[in-house]
C-alpha cells in the first residue's frame, strides 16, 4: 500500500494523468478518469477500485473517502493527497470535485457477455453525444439491464463527460464496443429479440408488442437514426406516439421509454 502527497502542478504523474482527458492518451494508457465521491463509491461497491486516487483536503475528511482510500491501498493502488489546483488540472473544471480516481479500462468483448444474465440489453448505433451515452448507462442500471453495446463509430464511453453523466453506471453495466458486422452474427447465435426504434414504415406501437427476453433495444444515431438495413434486420420495429410538432425523442430518452416498457411487461 502507498500514500503520498503531491502539491506541484509540474509533477510528472499529474502531467501524465491530465492527458487522460484526451481519447488518444486514454487508449495508449488503457486508463480513464472518474471524478467525485459518489461515482468513486459506486465503483467501489461494484468491486472496482482505482489505480490512483487523488484526494483534496475536503474529500479526505469524508468517511466514505476514508473507506475508499483504505480499499484502494489494500488492493495495491496509490492514494495521493493533493491540492484543489491539481484536482482542477486533472478534471479540467474550475470547481473540481474533491476526489479524482484513475481506473483501468475494461476490455469486454461480445464473447464475454452472458446474454441470459439480464432480460434487457441496450444497443446504440453511432451515438455521438457523451451525455446521451452516460444517460443510457444510467438507464440501463436503473432497469437492471445487462449492459450497453456501442456499435460502429460511437463516442468514447470513457470520456470524462460520459463517465460523469453515467453517475457511476459506467462501473455497474457491461460495456462493449463492436461493429454491426460483428454484433448481428453474435446475436443470432443464441436467444435474443432485436427491437429497433424506427421512424420508417413497417412499425408497431411500442406498447402493442410483447417483448421476449432477452430483449435487445436498438437505438440509432441522434440526428440520422438507424440505417435502413439495420432496422430491416431487427425482429420488430417500433415507434412511440408523437402528439406535438416534434417528430422524435432524444435518443437517450427514447431508449429509457423503451427500457421501462420492457421492464413493465416483465413486472406485469
Amino acid at each position: 500500500m502507498r500514500r503520498s502527497t503531491i502539491e506541484s502542478l509540474s509533477n510528472p504523474l499529474v502531467k501524465r494523468m491530465r492527458l487522460l482527458r484526451e481519447k488518444r492518451h486514454r487508449r495508449a494508457e488503457g486508463l480513464f478518469l472518474a471524478e467525485g465521491l459518489r461515482i468513486a463509491t459506486e465503483a467501489r461497491e461494484a468491486g472496482v477500485l482505482p489505480q490512483w486516487l487523488f484526494l483534496g483536503p475536503e474529500g479526505a475528511a469524508h468517511p466514505l473517502a476514508k473507506a475508499l482510500a483504505d480499499a484502494t491501498m489494500a488492493a495495491g493502488g496509490e492514494v495521493i493527497d493533493t491540492t484543489p489546483a491539481i484536482l482542477s488540472k486533472l478534471s479540467g473544471k474550475d470547481n473540481p470535485q474533491t476526489i479524482v480516481g484513475i481506473y483501468a479500462e475494461p476490455e469486454t468483448t461480445l464473447a464475454d457477455l452472458d446474454r441470459d444474465a439480464a432480460p434487457i440489453w441496450l444497443v446504440a448505433e453511432r451515438l455521438r453525444d457523451p451525455g446521451n451515452l452516460g444517460t443510457m448507462l444510467r438507464t440501463g442500471d436503473a432497469v437492471g439491464a445487462g449492459g450497453l453495446i456501442l456499435l460502429d463509430d460511437s463516442t468514447d464511453p470513457y470520456a470524462v463527460e460520459a463517465v460523469r453523466a453515467s453517475m457511476g453506471a459506467i462501473f455497474t453495466q457491461k460495456l462493449v464496443v463492436a461493429r454491426w458486422e460483428e454484433f448481428l452474427p453474435w446475436l443470432r447465435q443464441g436467444p435474443g429479440q432485436l427491437v429497433a426504434t424506427w421512424l420508417g414504415g413497417d412499425t408497431e406501437d411500442y406498447q402493442a408488442v410483447r417483448y421476449a427476453a432477452p430483449t435487445f433495444i436498438l437505438t440509432g444515431n441522434e440526428s440520422q437514426g438507424l440505417p435502413p438495413a439495420y432496422a430491416a434486420a431487427a425482429d420488430v420495429r417500433v415507434k412511440m406516439p408523437m402528439l406535438g410538432k416534434a417528430d422524435s425523442l432524444n435518443a437517450a430518452i427514447a431508449t429509457a421509454v423503451m427500457a421501462y416498457e420492457v421492464l413493465n411487461q416483465r413486472r406485469n
